[in-house]
């Protein structure tokens, strides 16, 4: 197995997950009597704003299965977990967060429901309620199951970032997920078994989570773009249905002014036509403009992430004593 960890802010968390991923690394016998083991430990750090760089160089120096993976700025965390699995070489690759809240404990049920059930990617199920707040839990869920109708994916409500997915799987949508695609949307198309795993969650190991709210925000609104056109066909069925009621009311005044029922002005009316009339066609206009806006993101050629070397060994982390001095010919 290979396992993959964004770092974004894991100066405090992240030498305790890794020591605990420690124990994997020799051959160990899962709940149903699979073997399996850990061949590495792939530290992926997406330039957050705490001295996470440093534990990880000093946990790649202290374990030789645990493999840095240096990003030249902060991408998200779907970018550098894409990063991480097109680094990765196990037959598994899983996905865990840097903050502890994954149980490590739990990789080998997680693969026993993989075999068992031949999936391609295992999600985790938590079966007791996020360390977070009632509201976010709840918004957690109402939009996990808005994606399932707004998409059409059948798994959206499976969501979750502890996953195990299968290498070859990891590899290839790491390799052809564009800057616009969200990572679970991306395994959904092309996994041929999708399933969950129940586990524990525990309490994150840092004050505070990574994510403020537009920033969550930002995630559901980028899945729900990269999900399909469902959200297309909607706004078509309400162009549709108000097309209809507009006719209606139209065969409805005509019939009115007939019988004299209505006066001269009609002011009221056709205001209120108007601001219908008008509303449906900002909001399509608006839906329409953001897939072209997800399009053309992706046409540009914009990169998801950029490997690069370790900047404390590079001509950013160079001492002063050691950079030649040449002189401009």
């Amino acid at each position: 197995m290979s396992v993959v960890v964004p770092v974004y802010r894991g100066a405090d968390t992240l030498e305790a997950l890794v020591n605990e991923l420690a124990s994997l690394t020799n051959p160990f016998r899962t709940p149903a009597g699979r073997t399996a083991r850990v061949d590495e430990v792939i530290l992926v750090h997406d330039c957050g704003p705490d001295d996470s760089d440093e534990v990880i160089r000093r946990l790649a120096a202290d374990n030789a299965w645990a493999r840095p993976v240096w990003l030249s700025r902060n991408f998200g965390q779907h970018a550098a977990t894409l990063a991480g699995m097109a680094s990765s070489g196990g037959d598994w690759v899983v996905t865990m967060d840097e903050d502890g809240q994954h149980d490590p404990a739990f990789i080998g049920p997680m693969l026993d429901r993989a075999m068992t059930e031949q999936a391609d990617v295992v999600y985790a199920a938590p079966t007791n309620r996020a360390p977070h707040g009632v509201l976010r839990n709840q918004s957690s869920r109402w939009a996990k199951r808005s994606l399932r109708w707004l998409t059409g994916n059948r798994d959206a409500a499976s969501f979750h970032s502890f996953r195990l997915v299968l290498g070859e799987v990891a590899r290839s949508v790491a390799a052809y997920a564009g800057p616009g695609a969200y990572l679970d949307v991306a395994l959904g198309w092309v996994a041929r078994r999708i399933t969950t795993c129940p586990v524990l969650l525990r309490a994150e190991g840092r004050q505070g989570s990574g994510y403020r709210p537009r920033t969550l925000l930002s995630h559901y609104w980028h899945s729900v773009l990269t999900g399909g056109t469902r959200l297309l066909r909607a706004v078509s069925l309400l162009g549709a249905v108000l097309a209809v009621l507009g006719f209606v009311l139209a065969l409805v005044l005509v019939w009115m002014r007939l019988e004299d029922s209505i006066d001269i002005a009609g002011w009221t009316s056709l205001a209120v036509v108007a601001l219908i009339s008008s509303g449906a066609i900002l909001l399509a206009l608006g839906v329409i403009a953001e897939y072209l806006g997800v399009a053309v993101h992706m046409a540009m050629g914009r990169p998801l992430y950029l490997i690069v070397g370790d900047p404390h060994d590079g001509a950013l982390g160079a001492d002063d004593d050691l950079v030649e001095h040449r002189e401009p010919s």
